[in-house]
């Protein structure tokens, strides 16, 4: 899971600057709306509403855009209505691309990602042309410096985790989706916010990526969650830390 969680790490310091261009608000609102239009506005009884309020008070985002953003979605009268997409596709090197999409517009959507793939050495595949190389699972990552590793490591086995990994500066989580809600729920009760946590599609296995191949690749991925219909990008790519470093710079 290495190249899953270091391409995680560079969201999360990509995220300020999201959050100042608003498309992290963006996202997160468009999340709310979905996830209060599905399962209801309260989310002690809707458990993806509450794993994005979560998410949503780890990027400070005000208590009244989460209000509205909820409101917004349990009013069957606002006109709004999001559409969830999987795109599948390949990168530099042949690599598996797997693209979770919430959009209004799916015209507007698969122009922007197609365009985005071609532009950086990649191509839209058809459906299922790489669904099969990933498997679907419970995905919490949480900084090491954040959480004891046995005090971590029980609650997440006690709350249904599968695996407890030592990723570098983090630990993984792996669980079942079924286990996920309450896996997050029990990291978090120990006073720790996970970096990431969602329900997550990880690579049975993955592509090792060196050199020029690997920096079109992470520009790629960067590129493709720029854009605002993009939930999620999973890939295969596994990628080294210093060219994730060389790519910060």
């Amino acid at each position: 899971m290495s190249g899953h969680s270091k391409w995680h790490s560079i969201k999360h310091k990509k995220g300020a600057a999201d959050a100042k261009r608003g498309k992290l608000f963006t996202r997160i609102i468009k999340e709310l709306t979905v996830a209060a239009r599905a399962g209801g506005g309260d989310p002690d009884m809707n458990p993806r509403l509450r794993t994005v309020i979560a998410d949503a008070k780890a990027a400070n985002m005000p208590a009244d855009n989460i209000k509205r953003a909820i409101r917004r979605g349990t009013d069957a009268d606002t006109g709004v209505n999001y559409d969830e997409i999987i795109y599948e596709g390949y990168g530099p090197g042949g690599v598996a691309l797997f693209l979770e999409v919430l959009t209004d517009n799916r015209n507007r959507a698969v122009g922007e990602i197609r365009h985005t793939l071609t532009k950086h050495g990649g191509n839209l595949g058809s459906a299922n042309s790489v669904a099969w190389m990933f498997d679907k699972r419970g995905y919490v990552l949480v900084d090491r410096a954040a959480a004891e590793e046995e005090s971590l490591m029980t609650a997440a086995i006690e709350a249904g985790a599968d695996d407890f990994l030592d990723e570098d500066d983090s630990w993984e989580i792996i669980s079942s989706p079924e286990a996920f809600d309450a896996v997050a729920e029990a990291v978090r009760a120990l006073g720790v916010e996970p970096t990431v946590a969602h329900v997550a599609m990880l690579p049975q296995n993955q592509v090792s990526l060196e050199g020029k191949p690997a920096q079109q690749m992470l520009k790629l991925l960067s590129a493709l969650d720029d854009l605002d219909d993009i939930r999620h990008v999973w890939s295969n790519a596994d990628i080294s830390e210093q060219e994730i470093e060389a790519s910060l710079t």
